[in-house]
């Protein structure tokens, strides 16, 4: 039986994988009182943000700027009602 001849070998193809970033093993907690706590943490987490993406959603309907801080005065909002109290 006749065999083919022997030829080049094509080339191999430089395949680059994308690596995501690496991130730590998270390993959950064992023994009950952490798990419970766990959970305590999740659920005040949870409602911080809730509360404060709420907060931000009513400032933003609102007409002024928004401002995380409390009691933040910007110095170009005073001038302007100094300049309208003048007039």
């Amino acid at each position: 039986m006749a065999q083919k001849p022997i030829g080049k070998k094509s080339g191999a193809k430089n395949t680059k994988k994308t690596t995501k970033p690496k991130r730590g093993i998270v390993i959950p907690p064992k023994k009950q009182t952490l798990v419970k706590q766990k959970n305590v943490q999740k659920k005040l987490t949870s409602n911080i943000n809730k509360n404060i993406e709420t907060i931000m959603a009513t400032r933003a309907g609102a007409v002024g700027k928004l401002t995380i801080m409390k009691g933040y005065v910007d110095p170009t909002s005073d001038r302007e009602k100094e300049k309208k109290m003048k007039q």
